[in-house]
């Protein structure tokens, strides 16, 4: 999967796997560390993350110039060497004041990052290569946090507060690796001095840009889709089985693994990655009609259904991700990949904002009528990306995204629909 790429992107991959294996023994065991063992109720566990999701949401577009003027390397592994120590601090919560201070630095160190990550990505990769090694980095994600939940279950079940405390230390110390990894033996990315970079309001001053950001937020709401409302509506307002939930959650993250690098193909791109963002709108769109008509079926037809859901949810999702990797590379200035990859994540931080409410509240709680609402969001948020990303800057290379080319596609988009 990765001998095509240069060895200190094989590298990369190789830190995420680590990296993202502590993330899965802390996904897995986090909340109940907070509640169990820190004695946090649920609600200030829920009102610590919110607060630290809003700082993490202020400060990413900042963090992400910071990454330009140090150089990726440098603040990519400053960053996780934060990470690493308030992983560790947060060993030693044990009051709600404690524990909103050390949730919002995390939320800091982890927003700055992902800007500093995506342009030591830019950095490292040929232009042509961007998306797949995101792609191929997505992929990784979804092995490293996979392996790292079903190691936590050994925590979950040897219910002892040091076998937590051990767990969230592990995780620290998969900071440290990482950022071994990608500190020594790595080509250093050239800093950008602000003398002669652009301004550090350049990707905030981008108004297509911005709203781009914005609708690929919206579409970005199939994460808590996959994770909350799904499985809520399963359970709630089906006659499903509730082992079926379990079923969907797999099939998800199996198919990222198995196709993501694939679907990612043809969204190197503008043109590409437009198209794929409008078409993520419309396989959401088409997922949330799929799970209205399951308010008024029972049984296998049900069942059908919500598997028929769930594979076009996450053609969606995989559509979604890779249009968002090409068109946030191919908009950076020479320059500004760290402040516009720390823009683009602001999309998915309000997302993760927002979307906990949109879908439980109008989707799951109002039945067909919130999901046909729903479905009215991700096809309006999808078609209208390439409008705005054609108003951008590197407009002139998306003549083809409005009317698809009469006599065939170029071997790109192509690729992309293949995909």
């Amino acid at each position: 999967m990765t001998s095509s790429l240069p060895p200190e992107v094989r590298r990369l991959v190789a830190a995420t796997l680590v990296n993202t294996f502590g993330n899965g023994v802390y996904a897995a065991v986090g909340a109940l560390y907070l509640t169990r063992v820190a004695e946090l109720s649920v609600g200030q566990v829920g009102i610590g993350l919110t607060i630290a999701g809003l700082v993490g949401l202020v400060v990413s577009t900042p963090l992400g110039v910071v990454a330009d003027r140090l150089g990726p390397n440098r603040a990519y592994v400053a960053f996780l060497l934060l990470q690493a120590v308030t992983m560790t601090a947060l060993t030693q919560v044990r009051s709600f004041p404690l524990y909103v201070a050390v949730a919002a630095v995390t939320a800091i160190a982890d927003s700055g990052q992902r800007g500093a990550k995506g342009a030591l990505i830019a950095g490292l990769a040929p232009p042509d290569q961007r998306v797949r090694t995101r792609a191929m980095l997505r992929v990784t994600t979804n092995i490293g946090m996979g392996a790292g939940m079903g190691l936590a279950g050994i925590v979950l079940a040897v219910y002892r507060p040091v076998v937590y405390v051990i767990a969230l230390l592990a995780n620290a110390a998969t900071y440290l690796v990482t950022a071994g990894l990608v500190g020594w033996g790595m080509p250093r990315i050239a800093r950008v001095p602000s003398a002669s970079g652009p301004s550090g309001f350049t990707a905030l001053k981008d108004r297509p840009f911005v709203v781009f950001v914005a609708l690929d937020g919206l579409l970005s709401m199939h994460n808590s889709m996959a994770q909350i409302a799904i499985p809520l509506w399963v359970a709630t307002a089906t006659d499903a089985p509730t082992w079926l939930i379990s079923m969907l959650l797999v099939t998800n993250s199996v198919a990222v693994i198995l196709l993501q690098i694939r679907v990612a193909r043809g969204t190197e791109a503008l043109v590409g990655a437009a198209r794929a963002g409008r078409r993520a709108g419309l396989l959401l769109a088409l997922a949330c009609g799929v799970l209205a008509l399951t308010d008024v079926t029972s049984g296998a037809v049900t069942i059908a259904l919500l598997l028929v859901a769930a594979l076009v949810h996450v053609l969606g999702e995989m559509l979604q991700s890779a249009g968002g990797w090409g068109i946030s590379f191919e908009l950076a200035p020479a320059g500004a990949q760290g402040q516009y990859q720390g823009a683009y994540a602001m999309g998915h931080q309000v997302g993760d904002l927002i979307a906990p409410f949109v879908l439980t509240v109008v989707a799951v709680s109002w039945g067909w009528p919130g999901w046909l609402l729903t479905a009215t969001i991700f096809l309006l948020a999808g078609a209208f990306i390439p409008v705005v990303v054609r108003r951008s800057s590197g407009g002139e290379r998306l003549e083809e995204v409005a009317e698809p080319a009469s006599g065939g596609e170029t071997g790109a988009v192509a690729a992309n629909r293949a995909g």
